[in-house]
């Protein structure tokens, strides 16, 4: 990382959203960085992944349960989210925007596409668990499992499998616009997971959003560019 330092203060916490992960210890050097910077952070533990959850929830239930989680600061917070905690923190700025003073979205969720490997995809999760219990075409099933990244839907819960469907069905595009809190995009440049076409559309949506992207990077550099990326968070935050 740079020379770069934040001076010793008072700072607003940064509450960090993970993305659709049941473990957080990839996220260790980039908080590491965080608390060598004096920015003080709570890195949420999401349910269902992090945290118990014993139901299936739609993103709505994960604003309100968010909503929750910041009840006891008396003012504006910082969200940085990740992937699907992307999505979530941009819901609820858009629900409660007199609660958050900036936000940072990383390689964000949040954009429904049409295209046919997406289309796919959802057929996928609809299918999964009945395609299971008959005999069918192996080529199919290989299809199928890896559309629906199949080591995240086979150690999800049932109730869960139904949450990421519901999540992936969500679409926040048309309502981008409505965001004026002072937005940072940060986004790996060979996103396969959320495309960086995401990020484009998000920064021409988001009024005087600042857009970076991270060279080389795929769908998580936070965890693989810890220096660039920590580098713009610490220059970006309020």
């Amino acid at each position: 990382m740079g020379d770069t330092k934040k001076a010793v203060g008072i700072m607003k916490k940064i509450y960090i959203l993970h993305g659709w992960a049941y473990s957080t210890e990839k996220w260790e050097p980039f908080l590491h960085t965080l608390k060598q910077n004096n920015i003080p952070y709570e890195l949420l533990k999401i349910p269902g992944l992090t945290a118990p959850l014993n139901e299936a929830w739609t993103l709505d239930d994960y604003v309100a349960w968010l909503r929750k989680s910041i009840v006891n600061e008396k003012e504006k917070v910082i969200l940085l989210g990740h992937s699907n905690g992307g999505r979530i923190s941009l819901a609820f700025a858009l629900k409660y925007p007199e609660k958050v003073s900036q936000l940072f979205l990383i390689d964000s969720a949040g954009i429904y596409h049409n295209e046919f490997s997406l289309w796919l995809k959802r057929l996928a999760f609809k299918n999964l668990a009945r395609f299971k219990k008959i005999a069918y075409n192996t080529v199919l099933k290989n299809i199928l499992y890896k559309l629906a990244r199949e080591d995240d839907y086979n150690k999800a819960a049932p109730f869960m499998k139904k949450t990421m469907q519901n999540l992936i069905e969500s679409d926040l595009s048309d309502q981008l616009q409505k965001i004026e809190i002072p937005t940072t995009i940060i986004w790996g440049e060979n996103d396969t997971t959320t495309p960086v076409v995401d990020a484009a559309v998000m920064h021409e949506k988001i009024k005087d959003s600042k857009l970076f992207i991270i060279i080389n990077a795929r769908h998580s550099p936070q965890f693989t560019h810890v220096n660039e990326v920590s580098d713009i968070l610490i220059k970006e935050v309020k």
